[in-house]
Protein backbone atom coordinates (compact mmCIF):
# COMPACT_ATOMS: atom_id res chain seq x y z
CA UNK A 1 0.00 0.00 0.00
CA UNK A 2 1.18 3.50 -0.90
CA UNK A 3 2.87 5.25 2.46
CA UNK A 4 0.66 8.09 4.02
CA UNK A 5 2.84 11.67 5.14
CA UNK A 6 1.02 13.95 6.23
CA UNK A 7 3.82 15.87 8.33
CA UNK A 8 7.29 16.95 7.86
CA UNK A 9 9.68 18.44 9.98
CA UNK A 10 12.92 19.98 8.84
CA UNK A 11 16.20 20.50 10.78
CA UNK A 12 17.46 24.05 10.72
CA UNK A 13 21.32 24.61 11.34
CA UNK A 14 23.52 23.14 8.23
CA UNK A 15 19.67 21.45 6.93
CA UNK A 16 17.85 25.42 6.28
CA UNK A 17 21.22 28.10 6.66
CA UNK A 18 25.11 27.23 7.39
CA UNK A 19 26.00 26.86 10.85
CA UNK A 20 28.79 24.29 11.62
CA UNK A 21 31.37 26.74 10.05
CA UNK A 22 31.02 29.22 12.73
CA UNK A 23 32.33 26.58 14.80
CA UNK A 24 34.95 25.46 12.57
CA UNK A 25 36.40 29.38 12.55
CA UNK A 26 35.61 29.83 16.06
CA UNK A 27 38.06 26.35 16.52
CA UNK A 28 41.09 27.94 14.56
CA UNK A 29 41.04 31.46 16.89
CA UNK A 30 40.79 29.09 20.08
CA UNK A 31 43.66 27.28 18.61
CA UNK A 32 45.74 29.69 17.76
CA UNK A 33 45.14 31.59 20.80
CA UNK A 34 46.25 28.51 23.22
CA UNK A 35 49.33 27.39 20.54
CA UNK A 36 51.51 27.85 22.81
CA UNK A 37 50.38 26.08 25.30
CA UNK A 38 49.30 23.07 23.14
CA UNK A 39 49.69 21.60 19.19
CA UNK A 40 45.91 22.14 17.41
CA UNK A 41 45.22 18.10 17.51
CA UNK A 42 45.98 17.70 21.19
CA UNK A 43 43.68 20.73 21.96
CA UNK A 44 40.68 19.74 19.49
CA UNK A 45 40.45 16.81 21.35
CA UNK A 46 40.61 18.29 24.73
CA UNK A 47 37.90 20.29 23.64
CA UNK A 48 35.89 17.31 22.08
CA UNK A 49 36.06 15.85 25.21
CA UNK A 50 35.24 18.74 27.56
CA UNK A 51 32.32 19.06 25.36
CA UNK A 52 30.72 15.59 25.58
CA UNK A 53 31.07 16.19 29.76
CA UNK A 54 29.46 18.99 29.78
CA UNK A 55 26.24 18.18 26.86
CA UNK A 56 24.38 17.01 30.04
CA UNK A 57 25.31 20.43 32.02
CA UNK A 58 25.05 23.16 29.32
CA UNK A 59 23.25 21.12 26.66
CA UNK A 60 23.44 22.17 22.75
CA UNK A 61 24.30 25.68 21.46
CA UNK A 62 26.94 28.67 21.63
CA UNK A 63 26.69 28.93 25.12
CA UNK A 64 28.01 25.76 26.16
CA UNK A 65 30.50 25.02 23.22
CA UNK A 66 31.87 28.50 24.09
CA UNK A 67 32.24 27.40 28.26
CA UNK A 68 34.05 23.98 27.09
CA UNK A 69 36.15 26.23 25.19
CA UNK A 70 37.13 28.35 28.98
CA UNK A 71 37.21 24.69 30.88
CA UNK A 72 39.80 23.55 27.81
CA UNK A 73 41.80 26.87 28.61
CA UNK A 74 42.12 26.71 32.15
CA UNK A 75 42.98 22.64 32.02
CA UNK A 76 45.83 22.94 28.98
CA UNK A 77 47.21 25.91 30.91
CA UNK A 78 46.98 24.30 34.18
CA UNK A 79 44.97 27.20 35.27
CA UNK A 80 47.25 30.01 34.07
CA UNK A 81 45.33 30.91 31.12
CA UNK A 82 45.83 34.73 31.33
CA UNK A 83 42.76 36.96 31.65
CA UNK A 84 42.68 38.46 28.20
CA UNK A 85 42.92 34.70 26.33
CA UNK A 86 39.65 34.21 28.36
CA UNK A 87 38.30 37.46 27.35
CA UNK A 88 38.93 36.57 23.48
CA UNK A 89 37.52 33.58 24.11
CA UNK A 90 33.64 35.32 25.28
CA UNK A 91 34.24 37.98 22.31
CA UNK A 92 34.16 35.37 20.27
CA UNK A 93 31.77 32.95 21.68
CA UNK A 94 29.73 36.52 21.28
CA UNK A 95 30.12 36.94 17.74
CA UNK A 96 29.03 33.55 17.33
CA UNK A 97 25.67 34.75 18.28
CA UNK A 98 25.68 37.04 15.94
CA UNK A 99 26.82 36.06 12.61
CA UNK A 100 24.89 37.08 9.70
CA UNK A 101 22.30 34.05 9.04
CA UNK A 102 23.07 32.40 5.29
CA UNK A 103 20.46 30.25 3.86
CA UNK A 104 22.10 27.19 1.75
CA UNK A 105 20.81 26.62 -1.39
CA UNK A 106 17.31 25.34 -2.63
CA UNK A 107 15.86 25.83 1.42
CA UNK A 108 13.93 29.08 0.98
CA UNK A 109 12.78 26.77 -2.41
CA UNK A 110 12.22 23.17 -0.77
CA UNK A 111 9.97 25.41 2.41
CA UNK A 112 7.40 27.21 -0.21
CA UNK A 113 6.92 23.76 -2.19
CA UNK A 114 6.84 21.47 1.23
CA UNK A 115 4.16 23.55 3.10
CA UNK A 116 1.82 23.55 0.21
CA UNK A 117 1.55 19.79 0.46
CA UNK A 118 2.51 18.95 4.14
CA UNK A 119 1.90 20.60 7.61
CA UNK A 120 5.38 21.94 7.76
CA UNK A 121 8.03 21.86 10.97
CA UNK A 122 11.24 23.31 12.00
CA UNK A 123 12.44 21.45 14.74
CA UNK A 124 16.18 22.19 16.04
CA UNK A 125 18.25 22.05 19.41
CA UNK A 126 20.33 24.43 20.59
CA UNK A 127 20.15 27.77 22.62
CA UNK A 128 16.88 29.30 22.29
CA UNK A 129 17.86 32.78 21.78
CA UNK A 130 20.41 32.07 19.39
CA UNK A 131 17.30 29.62 17.39
CA UNK A 132 14.90 32.25 17.29
CA UNK A 133 17.43 34.19 16.22
CA UNK A 134 18.10 32.88 13.30
CA UNK A 135 14.79 32.29 12.28
CA UNK A 136 13.29 35.36 12.72
CA UNK A 137 16.49 36.88 10.07
CA UNK A 138 16.07 33.75 7.85
CA UNK A 139 12.87 35.02 6.27
CA UNK A 140 11.43 31.19 6.74
CA UNK A 141 9.50 31.79 10.08
CA UNK A 142 6.67 32.40 8.98
CA UNK A 143 6.35 29.60 6.08
CA UNK A 144 6.34 26.97 9.01
CA UNK A 145 3.13 25.88 10.48
CA UNK A 146 4.67 24.99 13.84
CA UNK A 147 8.36 25.55 15.25
CA UNK A 148 9.93 23.18 18.23
CA UNK A 149 13.50 24.65 19.72
CA UNK A 150 14.61 21.28 21.98
CA UNK A 151 16.48 20.85 24.31
CA UNK A 152 17.75 16.97 21.91
CA UNK A 153 16.34 15.19 19.56
CA UNK A 154 15.07 11.50 20.85
CA UNK A 155 12.46 9.04 19.91
CA UNK A 156 10.15 10.38 22.85
CA UNK A 157 10.83 13.91 21.60
CA UNK A 158 9.60 13.00 17.87
CA UNK A 159 6.89 11.20 18.92
CA UNK A 160 5.49 14.01 21.26
CA UNK A 161 6.20 16.71 18.06
CA UNK A 162 4.61 14.86 15.28
CA UNK A 163 1.51 13.84 17.73
CA UNK A 164 0.62 17.41 18.51
CA UNK A 165 1.32 19.28 15.09
CA UNK A 166 0.25 16.10 13.11
CA UNK A 167 -0.99 12.61 12.70
CA UNK A 168 1.67 10.94 14.71
CA UNK A 169 5.67 9.92 13.92
CA UNK A 170 4.22 7.47 11.81
CA UNK A 171 2.83 9.71 9.13
CA UNK A 172 5.95 12.51 9.84
CA UNK A 173 8.71 12.70 8.04
CA UNK A 174 11.97 14.48 9.23
CA UNK A 175 15.42 15.61 7.31
CA UNK A 176 18.49 17.08 8.28
CA UNK A 177 22.12 16.42 7.98
CA UNK A 178 22.74 14.78 11.48
CA UNK A 179 22.47 11.11 10.98
CA UNK A 180 22.51 11.08 15.23
CA UNK A 181 19.71 13.46 15.68
CA UNK A 182 17.53 13.96 12.67
CA UNK A 183 17.56 10.34 11.04
CA UNK A 184 18.25 7.55 13.38
CA UNK A 185 15.56 8.60 16.21
CA UNK A 186 12.97 10.03 13.67
CA UNK A 187 12.99 6.18 12.67
CA UNK A 188 12.86 4.82 16.16
CA UNK A 189 10.24 6.91 16.75
CA UNK A 190 8.58 5.11 13.69
CA UNK A 191 8.68 7.64 11.20
CA UNK A 192 10.80 8.20 8.39
CA UNK A 193 14.41 10.16 8.56
CA UNK A 194 15.87 11.89 5.64
CA UNK A 195 19.57 12.29 5.27
CA UNK A 196 20.84 15.95 3.61
CA UNK A 197 24.81 15.48 4.14
CA UNK A 198 26.05 19.05 4.80
CA UNK A 199 30.01 19.75 4.35
CA UNK A 200 31.15 20.78 8.00
CA UNK A 201 30.14 18.03 10.63
CA UNK A 202 30.30 18.04 14.33
CA UNK A 203 32.18 14.38 15.53
CA UNK A 204 29.21 14.35 18.64
CA UNK A 205 26.89 14.19 15.62
CA UNK A 206 28.52 10.96 13.87
CA UNK A 207 26.58 7.61 13.49
CA UNK A 208 26.18 4.97 11.18
CA UNK A 209 22.99 5.25 8.68
CA UNK A 210 19.94 2.87 10.16
CA UNK A 211 18.91 -0.43 8.11
CA UNK A 212 15.89 0.35 7.50
CA UNK A 213 13.35 0.98 4.58
CA UNK A 214 12.28 4.07 6.28
CA UNK A 215 15.68 5.83 5.53
CA UNK A 216 17.24 7.56 2.39
CA UNK A 217 19.85 10.08 1.52
CA UNK A 218 19.72 13.29 -0.48
CA UNK A 219 22.67 15.70 -1.53
CA UNK A 220 20.24 18.52 -0.84
CA UNK A 221 16.82 20.22 -0.11
CA UNK A 222 15.64 20.37 -3.68
CA UNK A 223 15.18 16.59 -3.76
CA UNK A 224 13.45 16.46 -1.23
CA UNK A 225 9.32 17.32 -2.66
CA UNK A 226 9.94 14.48 -5.35
CA UNK A 227 11.46 12.00 -2.92
CA UNK A 228 8.62 12.45 -0.72
CA UNK A 229 6.41 11.74 -3.99
CA UNK A 230 8.17 8.54 -4.53
CA UNK A 231 7.33 7.24 -0.78
CA UNK A 232 3.99 8.19 -1.05
CA UNK A 233 3.49 6.43 -3.94
CA UNK A 234 5.51 3.58 -3.79
CA UNK A 235 3.72 0.33 -3.39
Amino acid sequence: MPHTITTVGLDADDTLWHNERFFAMTQDHFAALLSEHAEGPHLMARLLAAERRNLPHYGFGIKGFTLSMIETAIEITDGRVPAKVLQQILDAGRDMLSHEVELLPHAADAVETLRQRYKLLVITKGDLLDQERKLAQSGLRDLFHGVEIVSDKTAPTYRRIFDAHGTGADQGLMAGNSMASDVRPMIDAGGWGIMVPHGHAWAIEHAEPPDSDRFAEITDLSQLPKLIDTLTTAH
